[in-house]
């Protein structure tokens, strides 16, 4: 699912040189293209979570997939900007809850210790998607043109949700051929929520908040690969639409990158204990990609910045699945909704960063200029991160904390 995932969002970023030409939107207007998926993403994040708490995660992500799926092959209908707009706008809000579902499926099929790498490999799938898309989607709209890479993936996702109903179960209990000592090590973890999110309880918590700003902080800059990174190479540092099967080279990267965060965050936490072990991660991974954002800004050499931008990308996932790891260390039950609220704050950062790439590749004529907020907001996130205490859970679970 999040290779399908990664692959769906990339996309459009792959054929967006050709999308902007063809139906004539301007950087400000490709801005709100990328920014509005984002917008009712974040809407409906909370609610999608909390449906997964409730109703579990096989029923939650099948409806997901096939709605966005749906909304990946009408992309390749529209004829202008506006059918565009509401178009992305009905992708974003059926893809809502996606990664909060995945959490609730992790959170009730992997016991505490193995959830930083169960994350680490999850998302290092994710990232696959991404290094996928230019390699399928350059050929395709070269020979058939970029509206029908759009078909061929809402297809995929199709025929994923059909997979995926049959074969999974919202806990070990429920399938079979599971043994005994993975039905005990779980034990507990397929419980459904049973009573409403604690609201009043959540907004008082400091640590939530902290991870909530660092969401947000690391989301600004990791949506520009999602959205804008293409264009950026293609008008910013020269690339030719055959070049761009290079900008595989960030999200393999993250590939490497989440796997490795993930598995360093496992054994940083039995070496430095659960506060200091996710901590550590997220102070490298986000310190790291500040500085190579920096350098990005003086590299006008095409490949030196490519491969800084994939140093950039690569720091920010190598924390992502800590971030996610800790949204479970807090949550208790309520896995889904906690991941929701993270993600939204997330998709605050996504949105403005969008939006603001272009006004202000619009402003200043630059394609360099949007980089110096996003090296600001990565240096915040570092600071944030050492406000995030993991051994502070929001209310008292049936799991073991440590």
């Amino acid at each position: 699912m999040l290779v399908i995932t990664l692959l769906d969002r990339v996309c459009i970023s792959v054929a967006g040189p050709r999308m902007q030409e063809a139906l004539h939107i301007s950087p400000l207007g490709w801005g709100w293209v990328t920014g509005i998926f984002t917008l009712s993403y974040g809407v409906f994040e909370i609610p999608s979570g909390a449906l997964g708490d409730l109703l579990g995660p096989r029923r939650v992500l099948t409806r997901i997939v096939l709605w966005w799926s749906t909304f990946t092959s009408l992309t390749g209908l529209v004829t202008g900007l506006n059918p565009l707009l509401m178009t992305r706008f009905l992708f974003g809000a059926g893809e809502s809850g996606a990664f909060p579902n995945a959490a609730v499926a992790i959170r009730r099929w992997f016991p505490l210790h193995e959830r930083g790498r169960a994350f680490g490999i999850a998302l290092m799938a994710s990232q696959l998607g991404g290094a996928f898309a230019p390699l399928l989607v350059v050929p395709i709209q070269v020979h058939y043109g970029w509206r029908a890479s759009f078909y061929l993936f809402g297809g995929i996702g199709v025929a994923w949700s059909l997979i995926w109903y049959g074969w999974f179960r919202d806990s070990p209990a429920e399938k079979t051929g599971v043994s005994r000592a993975e039905l005990e090590e779980t034990r507990g973890l397929g419980i459904p929520a049973h009573h409403a999110f604690p609201w009043k309880t959540a907004c008082r918590s400091g640590d939530l908040w902290a991870i909530m700003g660092v969401g947000g902080c690391y989301m600004y800059t990791l949506y520009f690969f999602q959205s804008w990174v293409h264009t950026f190479l293609v008008r910013g540092r020269g690339y030719s639409e055959n070049d761009l099967l290079l900008s595989s080279l960030p999200f393999l990267v993250g590939a490497g990158a989440c796997s490795g965060g993930g598995f360093a965050s496992q054994a940083l936490v039995r070496r430095l204990g659960l506060k200091w072990g996710r901590r550590s991660i997220g102070l490298v991974g986000l310190g790291g990609a500040a500085l190579c954002t920096v350098a990005v800004i003086f590299t006008q050499h095409w490949l030196g910045a490519l491969i800084l931008l994939s140093l950039v990308y690569g720091g920010i996932t190598f924390q992502q699945p800590t971030m996610f790891a800790v949204c479970l260390d807090i949550s208790g039950e309520y896995a889904g909704a906690i991941v929701g609220v993270m993600n939204t704050a997330a998709q605050v950062g996504s949105f403005a960063s969008s939006v603001a790439f272009g006004y202000l590749v619009s402003r200043y004529g630059s394609y360099d200029v949007p980089f110096i907020p996003m090296a600001a907001l990565l240096l915040i996130g570092v600071v944030l991160w050492l406000q995030v205490d993991p051994t502070k859970p929001l209310a008292s679970t049936t799991e073991t904390q440590g």
